[in-house]
């Protein structure tokens, strides 16, 4: 993986965690002040998040190690562990905001002042924006720890929107004197716990997969196919499949040439074909090349030639 591709990964991280930070001091003082269960719920939340973004910065420069003789595909699985501490984080944080917002509701309880409405207002445009800014670095460099996070930016979000509903419900229903609606603030907590919980398990589900030497879809492999089969003497590709790890993929390819050129000039075809899709794709760190000898009466794509 190219190192510029980590650079902006660490970039990413510190915006999440200088960003979540900021916000959960804002909502977390503004909440207290301002007596409101859902926005100090929701400052929790943004605090889980900085714990998140560390692990993501941990993990991603744990993910840049190079190979060494115990890890030869590299770290790269580090990312995916990241991953997977964020998710098991936001689940803690989810079932503790639940909790308190639940025992909120069997006690005395009064509506919010306004500044957690504009304090609300604020993290749901910030939290937007983070979250708008990780996923597209994600999807740029392919890293699946950076998504998690980002997702976990979007969480904020409607957590943040369940909060500011919460909040303005209550202080409406003190002010027209309508007492269940003051219970609203304490609602929208147990609602956010819900958001959180959800998030949390669609998190770990994907990086659970992920972690298991998941390999790309067909769809996403084909412009991997595609370029193999440019390589002079190349045949057919026979089977390519592309592992994930974090950033980068290990790509492990059976190619067919023809039977008769000898193991040099096989050999010579398949570092070729190695030095193209290194070459060519930056998330590919390194191919295994297998050389089948290619026969005219073998037609079923991805099936082994006999050898004759």
């Amino acid at each position: 993986m190219q190192s510029e591709s980590y650079r902006l990964a660490e970039r990413g991280a510190w915006v999440g965690i200088l960003g979540n930070v900021t916000l959960a001091i804002l909502k977390g003082v503004t909440g207290v002040m301002a007596n409101s269960r859902a926005l100090v719920a929701d400052a929790v939340h943004s605090a889980s998040d900085v714990v998140g973004s560390l692990a993501v910065l941990i993990g991603v420069r744990a993910a840049k190690l190079p190979p060494d003789k115990d890890h030869p595909y590299g770290h790269g699985k580090a990312e995916s562990i990241a991953a997977i501490i964020v998710s098991i984080l936001l689940a803690l944080v989810g079932l503790e905001i639940g909790y308190s917002s639940i025992k909120a509701l069997f006690g005395p309880i009064s509506a919010p002042e306004w500044p957690a409405v504009g304090a609300a207002v604020v993290s749901i445009i910030a939290k937007e924006g983070m979250f708008q800014y990780k996923y597209r670095l994600g999807k740029k460099i392919h890293s699946q720890a950076i998504i998690a996070n980002a997702w976990e930016h979007r969480s904020d979000v409607y957590s943040s929107i369940a909060a500011l509903i919460g909040i303005g419900g209550a202080i409406l229903g003190e002010k027209i004197q309508f007492d269940l609606l003051v219970y609203l603030d304490a609602i929208a907590g147990v609602l956010v716990s819900l958001l959180v919980l959800k998030m949390a398990y669609q998190l770990a589900r994907e990086s659970i997969h992920n972690s298991l030497d998941h390999v790309l879809h067909e769809e996403d492999a084909a412009e991997l196919v595609e370029a193999a089969r440019e390589v002079a003497g190349i045949k057919r590709v026979d089977q390519l499949h592309a592992r994930e790890h974090g950033f980068y993929v290990i790509v492990d390819v059976k190619a067919s040439v023809d039977p008769w050129i000898t193991v040099e000039e096989g050999h010579r075809i398949g570092k070729s074909l190695k030095q193209l899709l290194i070459q060519r794709f930056d998330h590919v760190l390194d191919v295994l090349v297998h050389i089948n000898p290619y026969h005219v009466d073998e037609s079923e794509e991805g099936q082994e030639p006999s050898h004759r």
